[in-house]
């Protein structure tokens, strides 16, 4: 199991989980319940389409949440 770790796949494993979680930290944080109080993002809250992400803000917090955990241990048993 530790030649995994140091394999090419869990580089790709490790890069494709930090870009993810970019990507999920990204919609977390603008579906966040308290962004429509702020100036710029009022006109989100009139879009239909936001408004359709803005219902599964809990799901991509535990997304977000599973893909942490998830590059963390692929990360620290690489670095081992």
């Amino acid at each position: 199991m530790d030649a995994f770790f140091h394999s090419q796949l869990a580089r790709d494993f490790i890069l494709a989980f930090a870009i993810s979680n970019i990507v999920l930290g990204l919609l977390v944080f603008f579906t966040c319940r308290c962004l429509p109080g702020f100036q710029f993002a009022r006109g989100l809250m009139q879009n239909k389409n936001y408004l359709k992400l803005y219902k599964f803000h809990c799901y991509l917090w535990l997304l977000f949440l599973v893909s942490v955990m998830v590059h963390a241990v692929f990360a620290i048993n690489f670095m081992l």
